[in-house]
């Protein structure tokens, strides 16, 4: 047995646990990011439009190599169809979360969701 497990009394166990406790129960509430309301469509890193993910809509963004399809259904979006060799945007498939990314490189088109107009994002940076 390790010597300093005799040194803890009944309190300590009971702090420990309650420490626990406040650990486990501010989980969902601190790292929770809400849901998504907008996607930011860019193209060259300009922003092309600002849809709300709240009804149904196509919109057809032009490109170099041709035109990417970004669909909208109420709380999430997509790239349908890109013109880029790999697909790798399509295969994203239906983005749902805050501050989730579809990036169509080849055709130089973005796919973002953020939270709303004028609401920051929930990270300081993010590394890959």
């Amino acid at each position: 047995m390790r010597p300093w497990l005799a040194l803890l009394r009944p309190g300590d166990w009971l702090v420990m646990l309650a420490g626990l406790a406040a650990v486990g129960a501010s989980v969902p509430l601190l790292w929770s990011s809400g849901a998504a309301a907008l996607a930011v469509i860019k193209r060259d890193g300009t922003v092309v439009a600002e849809l709300p993910l709240t009804a149904p809509r196509k919109l057809e963004v032009k490109g170099p190599l041709g035109n990417t399809v970004i669909e909208v259904q109420p709380g999430r979006a997509r790239v349908a169809s890109d013109p880029g060799p790999r697909q790798y945007c399509v295969l994203q498939g239906w983005l749902t979360r805050p501050n989730s990314i579809a990036i169509c490189a080849p055709n130089h088109v973005s796919l973002q969701l953020s939270g709303s107009r004028g609401e920051g994002s929930g990270f300081d940076s993010l590394n890959y």
